[in-house]
């Protein structure tokens, strides 16, 4: 029988284009990372990681790469996105999760001092580590920072390999956004890549939330990404 990604029985859907191979570095640090999170999904090394970053740096792609990645090699996996949970029951939810070869704890900084969260994590951690099973945690906050109250979460989170995932500075975040045009099959030129990042969000979401918005209305419109069309397009001044 195949063996289907658990992910599925949560109804929590993984982004397609969320891969290893289109996550752009940057710094030797991150490229370390992204190796040591490779060796990571093939179930090589620590069973227990942390990478944090500012918000923007890619901790989402990353933690649903590894998804990606576990799942092609016909293993069980499990993404939580706590921020989009945590108004759930966390006993219900975290029940049974161990059960996945590899769990992905997207943004434990969301549930930090919900009493019901902590506990249930706890009990999950320890339920992944009885069952010999991997446990990736993000946060957007440095782990020593992180307001967990309940102190044996704490420990145990703590207790993670921690990774810092550095943000993308302007010039790797133009290279990011022509790369990414790039795999979509778009040109985008090193002149209209600049004028989006000197009138638009630096938040690497945003920059590809605009690169999807130019994408379908080249493709509707049949225009080239010129700053005419890129202006008109994302209302930019």
């Amino acid at each position: 029988m195949e063996k289907r990604p658990l992910q599925l029985s949560l109804g929590v859907t993984l982004n397609d284009e969320s891969t290893f191979d289109n996550f752009f570095a940057g710094s030797d640090n991150n490229r370390q990372i992204l190796q040591d999170l490779e060796k990571f999904g093939r179930a090589e090394g620590e069973k227990n990681l942390l990478v944090w970053g500012a918000p923007g740096c890619g901790l989402t792609h990353l933690l649903q790469a590894v998804c990606h990645q576990v799942w092609e090699q016909g293993r069980a996996v499990q993404y939580l996105p706590l921020r989009d949970v945590r108004g759930f029951s966390a006993a219900d939810i975290c029940d049974g999760l161990e059960e996945a070869e590899v769990v992905c704890l997207d943004g434990i900084d969301q549930i930090c001092g919900v009493k019901e969260w902590e506990n249930a994590l706890f009990h999950l951690y320890n339920n992944i580590k009885d069952a010999g099973h991997y446990l990736l945690i993000s946060s957007h906050t440095s782990p020593p920072s992180l307001p967990i109250v309940l102190a044996d979460l704490r420990s145990r989170v703590l207790g993670c390999v921690r990774y810092h995932l550095e943000s993308l500075n302007d010039a790797d975040k133009q290279t990011a956004l022509i790369m990414r045009a790039a795999a979509r099959g778009m040109d985008l030129p090193g002149e209209v890549a600049r004028y989006i990042l000197s009138r638009a969000s630096r938040d690497t979401n945003e920059l590809f939330y605009m690169l999807n918005t130019l994408d379908e209305a080249s493709l509707q419109q049949q225009r080239k990404l010129t700053i005419p069309f890129v202006k008109e397009t994302l209302h930019l001044k």
